[in-house]
């Protein structure tokens, strides 16, 4: 069986407050965007170990212990000691490290294959306690809507929230940045006006009051980005802005407005219908 995770972009993202056990309060939209890994797990009579793991596309990075799918996998195994040894392929073509979110769905996505492919019949409730087990975005992707997100990220509101008359286009101009990395980097401010409460009002005020709040570090450190950032509005872009924490900047347009680009060759540039 085969399933296609995709990423997501942050409309906004506001740091609150550093919490005791050491993560972040956070305020965040996420929005589902149609960039996809291809995500493949059979069963198998090969009892050898439990789960075999083959990638190919961008290269993953990090140990085999810390790779999302196959914790996705262990986890619903200690509850379910019944389920069969298994192969997974995943293939991979969203940038890692680049603030969408690709590992985040990989993992939510294996949590829901394996659910259908061995019909478990878990209630969301469920995968979204196995999907904040594996990291602080991946239950976004278990609802995998427009979702207003605060505490952790885990804390999820759907909210009517409509891009269609848009396309975004997405840059990553390939630099890694760590998420506890552009954590040290930021000062936990409570913002004067909601994420969600901008969100609702027209697309032409979000480039005043819509902000992320790691941009300002990350800039200074990296301002080719801000420059992506500066190109995208300077083609047209109504809206542009850095995904999460950060490197891929995306801008968004009207659907039917044409644009040059002159990012550098090894930059990543994708257009996408919303």
């Amino acid at each position: 069986m085969v399933v296609f995770p995709n990423c997501k972009i942050n409309l906004g993202l506001n740091v609150i407050q550093k919490r005791e056990d050491g993560f972040h309060n956070i305020e965040t939209i996420f929005y589902p965007v149609a960039w996809q890994d291809g995500l493949e797990i059979i069963s198998t009579n090969d009892v050898a170990e439990n789960i075999q793991f083959s990638a190919s596309g961008e290269t993953i990075t990090g140990e085999r212990e810390t790779n999302l799918c196959i914790r996705a996998y262990q986890l619903i195994k200690q509850d379910f000691p019944q389920l069969p040894a298994i192969k997974m392929h995943l293939h991979k073509t969203i940038p890692i490290g680049a603030g969408l979110g690709g590992g985040s769905a990989d993992g939510a996505f294996t949590l829901k294959l394996i659910d259908k492919l061995f019909t478990l019949g878990l209630a969301k409730e469920r995968l979204m306690k196995y999907a904040l087990e594996l990291g602080s975005d991946c239950p976004f992707f278990i609802y995998n809507q427009p979702c207003f997100a605060t505490n952790r990220g885990e804390v999820l509101e759907e909210i009517e929230l409509d891009l269609s008359a848009y396309k975004l286009i997405m840059v990553c101009p390939g630099i890694h940045i760590t998420t506890a990395q552009a954590f040290s980097m930021v000062n936990p401010l409570s913002p004067s006006k909601s994420i969600k409460q901008i969100a609702q009002q027209p697309l032409e005020t979000w480039t005043i009051e819509l902000k992320n709040d790691f941009e300002q570090p990350v800039f200074e450190q990296h301002p080719e980005i801000k420059k992506i950032k500066d190109d995208l509005y300077k083609t047209g872009a109504l809206y542009a802005a850095m995904s999460g924490t950060g490197s891929t900047v995306y801008g968004i347009l009207p659907k039917n407005k044409e644009m040059t680009f002159s990012f550098p060759s090894n930059y990543l540039v994708k257009t996408i219908l919303v």
